[in-house]
């Protein structure tokens, strides 16, 4: 029985969620996936909550909650208020990884589409769309200064997220359109320093 097998047969979540404090990022895949259904059941707002707060409360859990969460066809079309509450309790490491799943889904939905892949440019959309909403609905600084700086190397290849960018090779239009999306949610009228 492999780990996955392991957490999905775990209890449901109305008797226990149980986050292990060095949860794996494949172990948080399993317990949002666990979530999800549960949410689907009827899962209290308490017990959301509380299962969010567990698994953003480190790096690995937080990235395993958000590859699956903005994937996940049953997550639900408008955040519900217990996890819009949840993420508030980890606001630097949830910050960067929406801005990074922002800039990440935007680029892949252009990769897509020169792929012929209409199937998973919608899906990147979908992420896309989730981050958006997300983004919106929560009130932290720490993702405005995320945005910014996001938007400051997507514009002129420096700063704190060049090397994510050059990571992932994207390319002059990709990075535009990430700029072009990332203004959406920053104040108005704010561009990058030159420079």
């Amino acid at each position: 029985m492999n780990q996955d097998q392991d957490l999905s047969s775990h209890k449901p979540l109305d008797a226990d969620f149980a986050v292990p404090e060095a949860v794996t990022f494949e172990q948080a895949i399993a317990l949002t996936k666990n979530l999800l259904t549960q949410m689907e059941a009827g899962l209290s707002a308490t017990k959301i909550q509380a299962a969010v707060t567990a698994l953003v409360s480190t790096k690995a859990g937080a990235r395993g909650f958000f590859v699956t969460y903005l994937t996940d066809p049953r997550s639900p079309s408008s955040h519900p208020p217990a996890v819009i509450q949840a993420l508030q309790s980890a606001p630097e490491t949830v910050a960067e990884l929406l801005v990074k799943n922002l800039a990440m889904s935007t680029a892949m939905i252009l990769t897509h589409q020169g792929n012929q892949s209409p199937q998973m440019a919608a899906d990147s959309a979908q992420v896309q769309a989730r981050a958006l909403g997300l983004i919106q609905q929560l009130p932290l600084p720490a993702i405005q200064v995320h945005l910014q700086k996001m938007q400051q190397s997507a514009a002129n290849g420096k700063g704190d997220y060049q090397s994510f960018l050059e990571r992932w090779g994207y390319d002059d239009q990709q990075r535009q359109t990430i700029q072009q999306v990332l203004a959406q949610v920053l104040p108005h009228g704010q561009s990058p320093n030159p420079g």
